[in-house]
């Protein structure tokens, strides 16, 4: 059974695109990858936790799904693979796409914005990890684009949804950030707040949604939860260094 904390997007997607994203909740990792209420966590990375309750918790997550997500090996960059071809063996990429029924694209994350993409005709789907590096070099642009691809139409109307991240409130970062956001994005600007002497505040999700305008998809939905204020829901990187990771996944519908 889902958990009641865990993220079902609410976006007009076709009734054949399924979507779910994983919180802090729900399972069985324990110490920093725990929930704040002392219950077990549903963190679904490798590193520092507990191998045999990071087993658990993707097994209960598997158990609500069609068949196991195609887990990638995420690197902050900006490659997308298919996902039926990426199989079990960890892919390198940062974004999966797929026009298949009950293959479950899967991108992990805890602070980066998951953006989870559909065709308006159902026909595919595809997930994208995008931290500040993967945005500048054009992650969510190439899912899309790929996405296209995949659905044979490269004129696609694409929804998309963006998942829990590090709120602007939260991410301060240099003027070397700002200027790689610039050189992909010309109003990235805008998406920029100066705040302590040469660091500014960054807005993800300002900048996926200029990212997602560059390759024609005004529909957005989703954004708001920041990973970084909310530690009862949320795992975060920046907040907690050794932490879990949620996951964000998409998949048509068998």
């Amino acid at each position: 059974m889902r958990h009641p904390q865990w993220i079902v997007p609410d976006w007009p997607a076709p009734a054949a695109v399924r979507a779910l994203i994983t919180t802090r909740a729900g399972g069985y990792s324990q110490g920093s990858w725990g929930a704040v209420d002392g219950s077990g966590g549903m963190n679904l990375g490798w590193g520092g936790d507990d191998a045999a309750a990071v087993e658990r918790n993707r097994a209960r997550l598997r158990a609500l799904l069609p068949q196991e997500p195609r887990w990638l090996q995420q690197v902050h960059g900006t490659e997308v693979v298919d996902a039926a071809d990426a199989g079990q063996g960890l892919a390198r990429a940062d974004a999966a796409v797929t026009s298949r029924a009950g293959i479950v694209c899967c991108v992990l994350v805890a602070d980066c914005l998951p953006v989870l993409l559909a065709d308006t005709r159902g026909r595919g789907v595809a997930a994208a990890h995008a931290g500040w590096r993967g945005l500048a070099g054009g992650v969510i642009q190439n899912a899309v684009t790929a996405l296209r691809g995949a659905v044979g139409d490269s004129e696609a109307r694409i929804l998309a949804y963006l998942g829990p991240a590090i709120g602007p409130m939260h991410f301060e970062v240099g003027p070397e950030v700002l200027a790689a956001m610039a050189q992909r994005l010309p109003q990235a600007q805008g998406a920029f707040v100066a705040a302590s002497p040469g660091k500014f505040r960054a807005d993800l999700g300002a900048l996926a949604r200029q990212a997602l305008l560059q390759v024609h998809v005004p529909d957005v939905y989703g954004g708001g939860n920041c990973t970084v204020s909310d530690p009862a829901r949320f795992y975060s990187f920046r907040r907690d260094g050794a932490t879990g990771r949620h996951a964000a996944l998409i998949w048509l519908q068998d």
